[in-house]
């Protein structure tokens, strides 16, 4: 009886184990599509790289391409997800010690562009992706992987009496796009002090504002 016990507690931990080894063996061939495509998109972009370069580069069939993966856009998604995942975790790291809202913003601002400067992340990000998978999915992905943490940036500023009480969203947007365009420009070798004081410069125009709001407001009479 004891001998038939430990057979199927054998024949159980045995199973489990090669489902393990299989999940392990999957999840690695999926990191290694993603990382090799990544490196492809970036080099070529989009269009002038076919699946079976990418199946080459990881060592890979076709089956197990799209076994993980239904086509080369939902490959491309994938590497997005992949990298505006690492951005957001970079900001995080940087902003979790700042005491204050614009702090915050600011310091924010520096560690995305310094997450940008990753070979070929600007070429993903900035051009490949938006022709790709359009604005609304880009928006998708920016608000699973963080992106909301600039909007929620200002709404803290706001509370704080930081700056003034903007509408939220449209101002998150303009300085999305400023930060973008400041990280194309290093991508292109353009001077990062330059382009921070220039960031750092809109941010303290919206300081400034706010105080100028509360110098204008006229005092309550006793």
């Amino acid at each position: 009886m004891f001998a038939i016990i430990l057979r199927t507690v054998c024949m159980f931990v045995n199973h489990r184990m090669m489902r393990k080894t299989n999940r392990e063996r999957s999840e690695a061939t999926r990191a290694v599509l993603i990382g090799s495509a990544r490196e492809l998109f970036a080099e070529r972009g989009y269009a002038e790289t076919s699946t079976p370069e990418i199946v080459a580069a990881a060592n890979v069939t076709r089956g197990a391409l799209y076994h993980h993966f239904a086509d080369k856009r939902a490959l491309f998604h994938a590497v997005v997800v992949e990298e505006a995942a690492a951005i957001a975790a970079a900001i995080h790291e940087q902003t979790s010690g700042c005491g204050s809202a614009i702090e915050a913003l600011k310091v924010g601002g520096r560690a995305f562009l310094e997450a940008m400067t990753q070979p070929g992340r600007a070429r993903l990000l900035l051009i490949e992706a938006p022709a790709v998978l359009g604005a609304e999915t880009l928006a998708e992905i920016d608000g699973a992987q963080g992106g909301r943490t600039l909007i929620e940036g200002l709404r803290s500023a706001i509370a704080e009496g930081a700056i003034a009480p903007l509408p939220v969203e449209p101002l998150a947007a303009l300085l999305s796009a400023a930060f973008d365009r400041a990280a194309f420009a290093l991508s292109q070798g353009d001077d990062s002090r330059e382009w921070v004081i220039a960031l750092d410069a809109l941010i303290d125009g919206l300081v400034a504002r706010s105080r100028a709001d509360l110098k204008a407001k006229p005092r309550p009479r006793r």
